[in-house]
């Protein structure tokens, strides 16, 4: 595979002139791309739907034992017929260059659609949790696992959402391949068992749907976001947030996600909940075995060593009816539904919502902490979701800050003109201990971020703060010799303009201000000073009462200091007595 000069993808096979080709498909748009292939939206010969063509790697399938694996796996998938999966409608796993075509969804990933058209509520909410769980079914009735369900593997078809690569994860999941590293899987929706190096079972993939579901309805991944590992060990905890979701949905999910496969729901009661409050959808159907009739896909599956864990997994159903009063789940929450009934033929009632029996508290949700001050030479977080950006700030309340911030610096400029030693020794500890807490800030915002809040957190601060001290020098004396700079420049300049000494002294102490304001490494500073500065400007009142307060301050020590000169104390004499 090749990148033309034009942008184009070349595929071995493919025939110049005109569009590029995939066997008996013509590629129309690149619409995704993965871990096993590109995703591309095509038009078969002799007419008819538009597919979507998945173009195998060469890594995914590079030998005759991938292929036959790639066989065997679509040989299966091609079964399910299911409106709620974009199923199989052809696959050459033996072509130059190997391929599988799924019906096309034109419509937004559930991840886009959150992005873009906000979370997911009321009877959608309903209706997209109960065809979600679905087309799961139909890919468990095929004898196959899903084993990446998430947001990106959801296509929305209006309100109804269609579940996507389904199954073809476990052709990847080759020894080969996972031996360097590889996770196959997003952290966030990835069972902990799983994590654990478990196999894979429904459950499983039921703890993905549920993490999906999650997502559709708070906007935001259930497990938070940061670096992969922190994530993972939220998972593996249990510690997700489900802010927004209410009512008996969310006490489904939270049993969906228990972090022991045996405590979740089975899928089949779970359904049998979810179908009368969705307006009754009858269960999918999965063609039979002889539906197979390629001769390149009919390879016995039960050949395939890789297949035992999947098979038992998919007989692990029992499809025996229960007693009414026998609990779904077991474990710190235990979620009673009602038995599995006929399929309704006219309107039903909604059944019963579920019931928890009493059992300790869950563990504490997971809540993003504060973003730490922003600094221009830190490293940025990781971040495996678009996250929003901060709240926008208006021009006019912009203007406000910067006048208040320039009204401050006027004060300092005021006292150093009135008392200079002592108003720089002030500034130089102020900038030394402003920096060294907002130091001690971020450390404590970053260890929250791994491994969640602890009441130990405010102890280690005050523990680290002599090392935050020792730390924060270098910063804040490479930040005060950069404005001390600029303020030596001021004073030269006013001294060759011959102004008196407390001008001189007034306009230097101001600049000195600015820099340090606005110079390198500021950010430590203004992080703290930003949350008086913005409260004060969010308003008119409180800004112009501030405002006048502090240039009124400034006015009177300036004229203090031109009247009867500077306080140079502690010195016993006063320099510059000559001018």
């Amino acid at each position: 595979m090749t990148t033309q000069p034009s942008g184009e993808i070349a595929l071995p096979g493919a025939t110049r002139p005109g569009p590029t080709r995939v066997g008996p498909y013509a590629l129309l748009a690149k619409i995704g791309e993965g871990g096993m292939g590109v995703v591309h939206l095509a038009r078969p010969d002799g007419g008819g739907p538009r597919v979507a063509l998945k173009v195998m790697r060469p890594h995914i399938v590079g030998d005759d034992e991938a292929r036959q694996r790639l066989a065997r796996e679509v040989s299966s998938l091609r079964r399910i017929r299911s409106r709620w999966v974009a199923e199989i409608v052809d696959a050459d796993p033996w072509a130059e260059v190997p391929y599988v075509a799924t019906r096309y969804v034109p419509g937004l990933s559930l991840h886009d659609h959150v992005l873009h058209e906000g979370r997911i509520e009321g009877d959608d909410l309903t209706w997209f949790a109960a065809c979600l769980a679905e087309g799961l079914a139909s890919v468990h009735a095929a004898g196959v696992l899903h084993r990446d369900v998430k947001p990106s593997n959801v296509l929305m078809e209006g309100r109804t959402p269609i579940l996507i690569d389904f199954g073809l994860a476990r052709v990847a999941d080759d020894p080969r391949l996972t031996h360097t590293g590889w996770l196959l899987g997003t952290p966030g929706y990835l069972a902990p068992e799983i994590l654990y190096g478990d196999d894979a079972s429904p459950a499983s993939d039921l703890h993905s749907w549920a993490a999906t579901v999650a997502c559709a309805a708070t906007g935001r991944a259930p497990f938070g976001r940061g670096p992969a590992m922190a994530i993972m060990d939220r998972v593996r905890r249990g510690e997700h947030d489900l802010t927004g979701l209410d009512g008996p949905l969310r006490d489904v999910v939270v049993a969906a996600l228990a972090p022991e496969p045996a405590d979740r729901p089975d899928l089949d009661r779970l359904l049998a909940w979810l179908r009368p409050l969705a307006g009754g959808l009858a269960p999918a159907s999965v063609a039979p075995a002889v539906a197979v009739t390629d001769p390149t896909l009919a390879v016995p599956v039960a050949e395939d060593p890789f297949d035992a864990p999947l098979m038992l997994a998919a007989q692990a159903h029992d499809p025996r009816p229960r007693p009414v009063d026998e609990p779904l789940v077991d474990g710190p929450a235990t979620l009673v539904l009602p038995a599995a009934a006929p399929e309704p033929r006219g309107p039903t009632a909604p059944p019963a919502a579920p019931t928890l029996r009493a059992a300790p508290p869950p563990p504490a949700p997971y809540r993003e902490p504060a973003p730490a001050p922003w600094d221009p030479w830190a490293q940025p977080p990781l971040h495996l979701a678009p996250t929003p950006g901060p709240e926008p700030v208006g021009a006019g309340e912009r203007v406000r800050r910067a006048t208040t911030v320039v009204a401050g610096c006027l004060g300092v400029g005021a006292a150093v003109a009135a008392v200079p030693l002592v108003a720089l020794g002030v500034v130089a500890a102020l900038v030394w201990v402003l920096r060294a807490g907002s130091l001690a800030a971020s450390v404590t915002e970053r260890r929250r971020a791994v491994r969640g809040e602890r009441w130990y957190d405010a102890p280690l601060r005050v523990l680290g703060t002599p090392w935050h001290l020792v730390s924060a020098l270098p910063g804040a004396l490479l930040l005060l010799g950069w404005a001390a700079g600029l303020a030596v420049a001021a004073a030269l300049v006013c001294y060759a303009l011959t102004t008196s000494v407390a001008v001189g002294l007034a306009v230097s102490g101001t600049v000195l201000a600015l820099g340090l304001w606005w110079g390198p490494g500021g950010s430590r500073l203004r992080g703290p000073l930003d949350h008086l500065v913005a409260p004060v400007s969010h308003r008119v009142g409180p800004w112009l009462a501030v405002g006048v307060v502090l240039l009124v301050a400034a006015g009177l020590g300036a004229s203090w200091a031109e009247a009867s000169g500077s306080v140079w104390a502690p010195l016993s004499e006063r320099p510059f007595a000559g001018r």
